[in-house]
């Protein structure tokens, strides 16, 4: 629950500079401010989704999502990384016009901006830091993003006031929102991976195969399937044939596959004749025939 609430006190922080901090870059013609104030506008948007997301992935499992609500979460860090690659593309563009058509900047303005921004981005920072989830990581990742970006900006302002290169304010502009496109990318990949059920990345399907040969008594492992449904949950589904105790052992293997963060664990166990088809065909045929030719005897 604090997490929640930090992320809402995140979004208000957001949505506050972001208007503050679209005046102050129309005020000080600066493409670099302008184009970070439309990448916060999409900040404080996706956070807003994210916090509302958030809150519904916590309810419990019903009839109609029988594995819960964790997906929801994974939805709102979806929806987040598209609106950055989307702003970042239009920062991108935005600097580029800038670079062939420049405009004088005022100095003093930026810095002031920036020293603020640096203030407020760290603060939301801090509050979000402790989050666990996909969709928690990724409102923290984009607070960190601004106090970088916010940071090279007072420094490129310090630069432009005493070298007059105006030129680098567009530069740092496609710099920072370069750098936001990269991570904003591997987070979109990570909320797809949950949505295409692909295994939890570090894991495969070969891996939890040798953790369940280690247990006594299994002899066959097959039929595996492994998908995350969350960022916290892991869905596990085999097949075991076992000469021991069946009970016995597969309340071993749901103990060995917890090491793995593995809780929600299905277990068929096969009988022999099930994996080995063609043996048992040929071994009930035989004493047919030798019954038979007993019988012609």
């Amino acid at each position: 629950m604090n997490s929640q609430k930090n992320m809402y006190l995140a979004f208000l922080l957001n949505l506050f500079f972001s208007i503050f901090e679209l005046l102050g870059g129309l005020m000080t013609s600066s493409v670099a401010i302008l184009s970070d104030a439309i990448h916060d506008l999409g900040d404080a948007a996706s956070i807003g989704f994210a916090c509302l997301l958030e809150k519904k992935s916590t309810r419990a499992p019903d009839s109609t999502h029988t594995y819960g609500y964790g997906r929801y979460s994974a939805l709102g860090g979806l929806l987040t990384s598209l609106i950055l690659v989307v702003g970042s593309g239009v920062a991108i563009y935005g600097a580029i016009h800038r670079l062939l058509h420049p405009v004088p900047i005022r100095y003093d303005g930026m810095m002031i901006l920036a020293a603020v921004g640096i203030l407020v981005n760290a603060g939301a920072a801090h509050l979000t830091h402790r989050g666990k989830s996909l969709n928690q990581k990724a409102v923290n990742l984009h607070m960190l993003e601004d106090v970088l970006g916010w940071s090279v900006v007072l420094v490129g302002a310090v630069v432009m006031k005493f070298t007059d290169f105006t030129i680098l304010d567009p530069l740092l502009s496609i710099g920072v929102a370069v750098f936001i496109l990269i991570h904003a990318v591997g987070n979109l990949r990570e909320a797809l991976d949950l949505f295409l059920d692909r295994a939890p990345r570090g894991l495969t399907a070969d891996d939890l195969r040798a953790r369940v040969r280690e247990v006594a008594g299994v002899t066959e492992v097959h039929h595996i399937h492994l998908r995350a449904l969350s960022e916290q949950t892991c869905d596990a589904t085999l097949h075991i044939v076992t000469e021991g105790n069946p009970q016995a052992v597969k309340a071993s293997i749901r103990r060995r596959l917890a090491e793995l963060e593995i809780h929600h664990v299905t277990i068929e166990v096969d009988d022999v004749c099930e994996t080995s088809a063609n043996n048992c065909s040929i071994a009930s045929v035989i004493p047919n025939h030798s019954h038979r030719h007993h019988r012609h005897a």
